[in-house]
């Protein structure tokens, strides 16, 4: 699994789209340039290109991609997947994916620390540095847990939970966050599940009175 530092040495300029908290995040990288980020908060398939106008994205030079896989707002995550399939249609590029708790833990950097999203149904995303990302029922979390700031939740948090903070342009600009092989390569962009779903099979009946 490649770091940031990594894939910016070997393929510069990378368009980074995170969508995965209220406030869409999205970066230019590399190049020759310092690194420039926009954000806004509301609808995230209208913030998200709000974003890339506002960086003046020329496509045409974006040599990689890079995104926010989960967990956290499906709808955001997918609006960016489906962007990231259309710009790789028009031109295949390198594309890569992130889990976003993983980038927390590695900047809190404490492998005691859970940090957590909510998954619902009484169930939590839960990844400590280093390890992978889990859902957990909320009886079993335990110890210390931040959540990112910004990540939606239905339940309310666990007692203690503490916030941390979500801001890439901060996050990235660590050593210890640019450094961690925190990425992977996909060519399939969507959003991360724990597995794949199943379908119970239905077969076709006519109907007959009793």
């Amino acid at each position: 699994m490649p770091s940031l530092s990594q894939i910016l040495s070997e393929h510069p300029p990378l368009l980074l789209i995170d969508a995965a908290s209220e406030r869409v995040q999205a970066g230019l990288l590399g190049g020759g340039e310092g690194p420039r980020w926009s954000a806004r908060r509301g609808e995230a398939g209208v913030c998200l290109f709000e974003c890339l106008d506002e960086l003046a994205v020329d496509f045409g030079s974006v040599a990689a991609f890079a995104f926010c896989e989960g967990p956290g707002s499906i709808l955001g995550i997918r609006s960016s997947a489906m962007a990231l399939r259309v710009w790789d249609a028009l031109g295949q590029r390198p594309l890569f994916a992130y889990v976003g708790l993983a980038v927390v833990a590695r900047a809190v950097g404490r492998p005691e620390v859970g940090i957590i999203a909510d998954a619902r149904r009484g169930l939590w995303h839960c990844l400590h540095m280093g390890g992978p990302l889990l859902r957990v029922p909320a009886a079993e979390l335990s110890g210390e847990l931040m959540t990112p700031e910004g990540f939606r939740h239905w339940e309310a948090l666990p007692p203690g939970t503490a916030t941390a903070p979500y801001d890439l342009a901060t996050l990235f600009s660590s050593p210890a966050v640019a450094d961690a092989d925190l990425f992977r390569e996909t060519r399939d962009p969507d959003a991360f599940l724990h597995q794949e779903p199943s379908y119970a099979k239905w077969v076709p009946q006519i109907h007959r009175a009793p």
